[in-house]
């Protein structure tokens, strides 16, 4: 349904994934039709279960950010995309310096956001929360959730009203990717646990 309103809006979005959804042939399946009409897919961890900046074993990156990106494969951005988990908030619990040093070496490029209308919590409100934000800055990257709350039933009436103001694109503000392509371009600290 999500791919449906957004094809016909002509909005292409962008689809961070996680590593183990990808085993499912029919969300597989959605992933590849994602990346056919355009949209960018990203990754999101393999497991989602607890912030890179809260794991300190030295595997945790490559088990959540370099399985799910051979799981991915072909259809990886080619700048490989990572959006961290945060539950919303930018703090340092994104990532531990572990994670840091594993997405610079690997050459990822770290994307950020500066809206979570927390879709998965008011369902039926975020599109107020979500319009009312875009009016607060100048460039939105807002993080919306696929999820069974049914919150994107709003999804098509969203996109319209939001259209009316706005102009939808698929970039990313620069304030919010602070490593591209594996080089950090913007300040980090905050975002990186200090325990090792």
């Amino acid at each position: 349904m999500v791919l449906d309103v957004l094809r016909e809006h002509s909005v292409r979005a962008s689809f961070f994934v996680l590593g183990h959804k990808l085993a499912d042939p029919a969300r597989r399946s959605l992933t590849e039709r994602a990346f056919s009409e355009g949209h960018w897919i990203g990754n999101h961890t393999y497991s989602h279960s607890i912030p890179l900046g809260m794991r300190h074993e030295p595997d945790a990156p490559e088990e959540e950010i370099g399985r799910t990106q051979k799981l991915l494969g072909r259809l990886a951005h080619p700048n490989r995309f990572f959006r961290p988990i945060g539950g919303g908030s930018l703090d340092n619990r994104l990532l531990s310096p572990a994670a840091l040093d594993y997405i610079v070496r690997h050459r990822y490029t770290c994307v950020l956001w500066n809206c979570v209308p927390r879709d998965w919590v008011e369902p039926d409100r975020w599109p107020a929360t979500a319009l009312a934000e875009i009016e607060r800055r100048p460039w939105t990257l807002m993080v919306l959730h696929d999820l069974p709350t049914r919150a994107m039933r709003h999804l098509d009436k969203f996109i319209i009203e939001a259209k009316a103001t706005v102009e939808i694109v698929q970039e990313f503000p620069p304030e919010c990717v602070p490593i591209a392509e594996g080089r950090i371009v913007r300040p980090i600290d905050s975002y990186v646990s200090k325990v090792r």
